[in-house]
């Protein structure tokens, strides 16, 4: 017989048995995996379940800035507490700090002004005054003297009438300018007048205010925590510029730990299973042996679209949920705001007709 024709039977012989063994071998049970961590076992007979975002108790905060400009200073760090109005960053005040000089300046003389014009009169400033009103009287006692004894004169020949005329011209004008220096004087020991006080007064006003409004400018590039709370976010950096405005990114994130709460999704079509104050218990996710109760603190009122939070393959883009606030001592779990928790959620025997 010839050996090439036992070829052909060989081959096919020895893939029945490789085919068969991968058939033996795909039919073989593959071990089953034991569980990373247990699943969470809620003790509710009658339960609604979902998806909750660990929060802190104010919400997350977003500190923003008034107007924007470059970081001079941070006065605090990622985890720091800190007490309500204390600074938490400080934009360049240069410019600000020039124009404060400037307008304190103009403050100065306004006010210097007012001193001034208040101050009238200048007690230096009346004895030149009385003087030179005593040195017009007596002019005009010596010309009127001189006018009397000309006119003492009967004989017309010792005394022309030019000179008649001359004399009682020189007695008018004394008496003019004693009534003027008179007139001074007065005016002097009246003092300022009172619209110029006034005026004064109110350019004293303008610059108070100018400069109250260059300090509260100052103020504002100074930011400041609207609450006692905890730093959760911090994205400044020394020297950086910021922008103000709704859009960018948040220099600084704050909440108050004290109490955190839990963002509860529940699915619309379990909202009308839920009864506000129904309990809760939630479990850290990826360890179903540490969990916590929860107390309910209320609920927001409107059914909005779900955001992601589990990542499944099967939610679907077009449920809508209603959100639930509960909340937990931070003690009570090794958690942190932004975590996700499995929470379940007690549904009264009323809420669910027709179910036994």
């Amino acid at each position: 017989m010839n050996p090439k024709r036992l070829i052909i039977p060989a081959l096919s012989l020895t893939g029945l048995l490789v085919a068969a063994y991968t058939i033996q071998r795909g039919n073989a049970q593959l071990p089953v995996m034991p569980l990373q961590a247990e699943p969470a076992r809620p003790a509710f007979p009658r339960r609604i379940s979902g998806a909750g975002l660990i929060e802190s108790a104010s919400e997350d905060i977003v500190v923003g800035l008034p107007v924007s400009g470059r970081i001079a200073e941070i006065f605090v760090q990622r985890g720091q507490k800190v007490e309500r109005d204390a600074p938490l960053l400080r934009l360049e005040t240069t410019p600000l700090e020039a124009a404060l000089a400037t307008r304190r300046a103009q403050l100065g003389e306004a006010r210097a002004e007012l001193a001034h014009l208040k101050a009238l009169p200048r007690k230096e400033d009346l004895p030149p005054r009385e003087a030179a009103v005593s040195a017009a009287r007596a002019e005009l006692e010596q010309a009127a003297a001189t006018l009397a004894l000309l006119d003492s004169v009967r004989d017309p020949r010792a005394v022309s009438e030019d000179m008649r005329i001359a004399k009682r011209s020189a007695v008018q004008q004394a008496q003019a300018r004693l009534e003027l220096e008179q007139a001074q004087l007065e005016r002097l020991r009246a003092g300022a007048f009172g619209p110029e006080i006034d005026a004064a007064g109110a350019r004293v006003l303008s610059a108070e205010a100018a400069v109250h409004e260059v300090d509260v400018e100052l103020n504002r590039r100074t930011v400041r925590a609207p609450i006692a709370g905890t730093v959760l976010q911090l994205h400044a950096r020394l020297g950086e510029w910021a922008e103000a405005g709704s859009g960018v990114r948040p220099l600084v994130l704050l909440g108050d730990l004290s109490r955190l709460h839990v963002r509860v999704d529940i699915d619309e079509n379990d909202a009308w299973r839920f009864r506000p104050g129904a309990k809760g218990v939630g479990f850290v996710k990826g360890n179903g042996q540490l969990s916590t109760p929860l107390e309910f603190v209320r609920v927001d009122p409107y059914v909005l679209p779900k955001r992601s939070l589990t990542g499944d393959s099967f939610e679907r883009v077009d449920t809508r949920v209603l959100q639930v606030i509960y909340a937990f001592a931070p003690e009570a779990l090794p958690v942190y705001p932004g975590q996700q928790m499995d929470v379940f959620l007690e549904a009264e025997a009323d809420a669910l007709p027709g179910v036994r």
